[in-house]
């Protein structure tokens, strides 16, 4: 019996790694499109029309999602826990009115920064064709990382503190 339990967890974990390097496979192919440029955008309209600045002494995450992705919803309490401690700026693309965000950030308990990309104006700016997307840009605004899908909460710390330097 427990032969046949460590045979089952063998086979689990070898599969689960091979899934692992075939997420970041696509992920990295996915990512090769993506605007590589020097983030142009000095401030972003939130969702309560207030203006957020980029704070050019820290580095910064934006994160493009969209309530209709189930990856994004299985993602977005690290981006709420990241929000905590760090400059993250978030782009809701195509997934209702604005009162429609404010009505799914409440009822998800969400309190992260958001930008209503109604239209899908950033995510063409930015050349997003999935989502999750997020990229993280250093304080002088220069593309140190994007990933295209699901990350960790400690892999997107690990980058935001390499970011820093």
């Amino acid at each position: 019996m427990g032969e046949k339990i460590k045979k089952v967890l063998k086979t689990l974990i070898k599969y689960t790694i091979i899934f692992i390097i075939v997420l970041n496979i696509v992920s990295y192919f996915k990512a090769l499109d993506l605007n590589k440029e020097k983030l142009d955008i000095q401030s972003f309209t939130l969702l309560d029309n207030s203006n957020y600045e980029v704070n050019n002494n820290k580095p910064l995450l934006v994160h493009f999602w969209a309530t209709w992705c189930p990856i994004c919803k299985l993602e977005e309490k690290n981006i709420e826990n990241l929000s905590k401690d760090y400059e993250i700026i978030t782009i809701v693309t195509q997934s209702g009115s604005t009162k429609e965000i404010e009505e799914y950030l409440k009822k998800n308990n969400l309190s992260f920064k958001v930008v209503n990309d109604e239209y899908g104006d950033l995510s063409q700016k930015f050349n997003i064709k999935a989502f999750p997307t997020t990229f993280i840009y250093d304080k002088n605004q220069d593309l140190k990382f994007s990933e295209v899908g699901y990350t960790s909460t400690f892999g997107l710390k690990l980058r935001l503190w390499w970011s820093s330097f």
